[in-house]
Formats: C-alpha cells, structure tokens, sequence
C-alpha cells in the first residue's frame, strides 16, 4: 500500500519565546541546522518506500510560510489544509483521513507531527516499515520511543506485559509521571515514550472515530464539504469547524479502541518542547555549551545561549538559556525554562505584540521589518521578492514615503504607475490607492516611513490581491 504522509503543523510553540511566536511558531523555525523543523520533517518521510503526495495542516494564519517552506526544498506534489482554528489532532486526522479515503482509496495514512527532532532517518524510515503490514491488516499502528532515561516531561504507552515482537499491543496510554514513577517504567521494558506519530488505514481510523467521538467526525465532514479551494489551498468552512470538540487523538480513539499496537522506535527522538529539549538534543562544546550566532561566554558552563541580531556576553553562569532576538532576550534558569509559558501569558494579559509576531514579519510577497517607531511615525524596512507585488490597497489614515535602496520598483499610485530605481523616493498621501511591485530578477528593498494618527496594521483596504487576502 501507499503511504501518504500527513504532516500536523499547528500550535505556536510558546515555551520556545522568544524565538517560537504565534506568527512564527517553532516548526517552522531552523532550530537544529539550516532546514526548518517542518523541512526536516517533510524530507525525512521521503525516504520511505512506496511514499506518496504530502498533506499539511496547518493554521490560516501561516499558509504562505508552509507553502513557501515546501516550496524551497523543491516539494510541489502537495496540498495543504488550514484550519480555521486548532482543534487539537483528532479533528486535524479526520479531516486528513477524509480527504485520503476519497483521493487515494486503499493508501495508509502516516501521521507526523512537524516538530520533532530525529537525528536517525535511517532508524525511523525502519520502524516505518516494520508497522506496514500491522497497519494494513487494521490495526491502528502508535510509535513508542525507546526510553533511554526516566523522563517526566513525556506521557507514555504501556505494551501488554510479556508481549514481543515488531508491534506489541497497547494496553493503556499513561499521564506524565513522577520520577518515581518513570524510574520503574523505564526499568520494566514494557513503556514507551508517547510520540504522536500514527500509521492506520484511513477508513479504520474513521470507523473507530464514529464509534468513540461521532460528533468529532460529523463536524469534520461538514467542514470539509463546505470547504473551499484558494490557490494552493484547501480552506475548512469555519461554521463547521468551530462546532467540532478540541480533543486529541490519543483521548478520542488510541484509548478507547481495542485495536492499537505499538512499534519500539530507536531513532534519536527528541520533542522539542522546551529550550530545555535543544540544549540536550544538540552537540556541545567542552564546557558544555550551546552557542548560536555571536556570543562570547567566560566561566559559562552547561548552558544554552543564542543570538539573533547583536552581541551576548554571558560570564560565570551555570545551567542557564538566554535567547536575544531583534525585540526580546530571555534570560532562565534551564531547569525552569518550561514557565516561559508564564511570561507569554503576562504579555498577552498586557496586549503586547511580542507573543505573536518578530519585528521581522513575512508576507507571501516578501518581508518588513520595523526599525523605528514613535507616537505619530513607523520606519520600516521591505523586501519584496523577485516578480512578487503587494496588494492594490489604500490606508484611510496614514500616509507612506518610500525610498528605494537597491532593486528596480514599479509603483502604482491612483492611475500612473511610476518606475523607482536606487535612491529614488515617491509619496503616498493618505487614501489613496497604491501598489508596489518588484518587476525585476533582483530582491527589491526599501525604506518606508509613515506618517499619521494611526499606524496599525488593521489600516488597509485590499482592492486586488495576488495572494487571496481580500
């Protein structure tokens, strides 16, 4: 059988703050080398045999980043589904599992989350294949990580008790435990590491659904029904949707069916739930640091220190994480650096935009930056992709200046359209319709200020729009 992977890419990722935000959330960051965490995932399954088109779900608000990112690493086979808002992975396996039964009948349907690190393709691409016949004689195949240490961080899967082989059966889905706890699972053999990975048939996964969570299921296929194509996407009908429970997998159906087994994986797993996690995940230096971008560190041991934009310089700490990034540095201690969710809430309490967004933000077009900013003025630098444009729109409340730093513009400003090359400017008043193009083969970039009483983002009427944002 076909496997066609399925790739969750949702959530923001908020104990990773302040690299992880809403707008750019840690799977599609490159945390571990060059590649993104969603690449590295999408790549990784390339190497199973028999694999088929990608399928992502992910969030509306990241479309463009998901399409650009598979974009980059040549992946055009593909489609992608936005949820309208997450549900947690029941829903988002449905919705999947739905679209699988009806466009490749017969496939099994491989379930990844988009932000886990495996540092052992070749271990995992194994396992794949060990579950295949398991899954298409119907069982509802989960994989358990090989526990190499008594880890509290983790939920866990029981297998039944003196049972062996390639797949075992499951016998409970376990809580987080206490280190207590976990010591005596670890020692047992018969408990796994949940990690969220799922191999079934399609059709199985429905039926088990429609017996334990019919109301998950019903509001799935409603929202699928009314979907609507955009582009490259598949757009859920948000009415539906909103009335579909937030459950997940493990709740809705691995614990109630008497139909899961679980495949051991040794593939150097890691989820990446917290600075934590990277700091154990990666290679370190003889002091037993991480360092990423321009640090300098003196008397600095067993700690995590990454810089985005500047200099850090850390002296005499131990077990710590700091992360500097253009608007925002986090200094933890590493054993409490999972209550940087606390921080994310007090900024969210205080309606701060460092939750949700860098000051660098990407577009489909492109990227701005915010360098400067007062009560009546915002100085932004963008960058508009070769052959991309921005939307034909008009602000009712300021006004823009731009100068263009290098590149070629074509500016359409009421009815003419103006050509700018290096060092040439021109003024958009307020309410007047406008658009900026790069025609050329060279990234555009410029420098806009603008001026009024309001310089909210919200500012912006779309008349036409490339990208569907209407």
């Amino acid at each position: 059988m076909m496997i066609m992977p399925v790739i969750l890419s949702g959530g923001s990722g908020t104990r990773l703050w302040p690299l992880s935000r809403a707008m750019y959330p840690k799977q599609l960051l490159p945390l571990f080398g060059e590649k993104t965490m969603l690449q590295d995932t999408v790549l990784r399954v390339g190497s199973i045999e028999g694999v088929g088109p990608v399928i992502c779900v992910c969030n509306d608000e990241h479309r463009f980043l998901v399409a650009e990112q598979l974009r980059q690493i040549g992946v055009a086979e593909q489609a992608i589904i936005l949820e309208p808002f997450g549900r947690n992975t029941a829903p988002a396996a449905a919705i999947a599992a739905l679209v699988i039964a009806a466009t490749h009948p017969g496939a099994l349907m491989l379930l990844l989350p988009a932000d886990h690190v495996i540092l052992d393709r070749q271990g995992f691409v194994a396992s794949i294949e060990s579950a295949r016949s398991a899954a298409e004689s119907g069982s509802l195949v989960t994989f358990g990580i090989v526990p190499s240490t008594p880890e509290t961080r983790y939920g866990y899967i029981r297998a039944v008790a003196g049972s062996t082989g390639v797949t075992r059966p499951v016998a409970e889905f376990v809580e987080k435990p206490s280190l207590e706890r976990a010591e005596g699972y670890v020692v047992s053999g018969d408990y796994f590491w949940n990690s969220g990975m799922f191999l079934f048939r399609p059709e199985i996964y429905l039926a088990e659904l429609e017996a334990s969570s019919p109301e998950i299921l019903d509001a799935c296929r409603k929202s699928l029904e009314n979907a609507r194509r955009d582009l490259d996407f598949l757009r859920l009908d948000p009415e539906a949707f909103a009335a579909c429970p937030a459950n997940s997998i493990d709740y809705a159906v691995m614990e109630k069916t008497s139909n899961a087994v679980v495949v051991p994986m040794q593939a150097g797993w890691r989820d990446v739930g917290a600075w934590s996690a990277l700091w154990e995940a990666q290679e370190r230096d003889a002091e037993g640091n991480i360092k990423r971008g321009d640090v300098l560190t003196h008397g600095v041991r067993n700690s995590y220190i990454h810089a985005t934009s500047r200099l850090v310089a850390a002296v005499g700490l131990e077990e710590h994480v700091i992360v500097e990034t253009a608007d925002a540095v986090l200094v933890a201690s590493k054993e409490r650096v999972q209550e940087v969710k606390a921080i994310v809430e007090q900024l969210k309490l205080q309606k701060r935009e460092e939750p949700l967004i860098h000051r660098r933000v990407y577009r489909p077009w492109g990227s701005y930056e915010t360098v400067d900013e007062g009560e009546r003025f915002k100085v932004k630098r963008i960058t508009v992709k070769p052959g991309a444009a921005l939307s034909l729109q008009m602000h009712s409340r300021r006004a823009e200046h731009w100068i263009v730093v290098t590149g070629r513009a074509l500016v359409t400003v009421g009815k003419k359209q103006v050509p700018l090359e290096a060092n040439q400017s021109i003024y958009i008043p307020v309410e007047e319709l406008h658009r900026l193009e790069n025609p050329g083969d060279e990234p555009l970039e410029l420098i806009e200020v603008q001026s009024g009483g309001y310089l909210g983002e919200d500012d912006i009427v779309r008349f036409e729009d490339h990208y569907g944002r209407l």
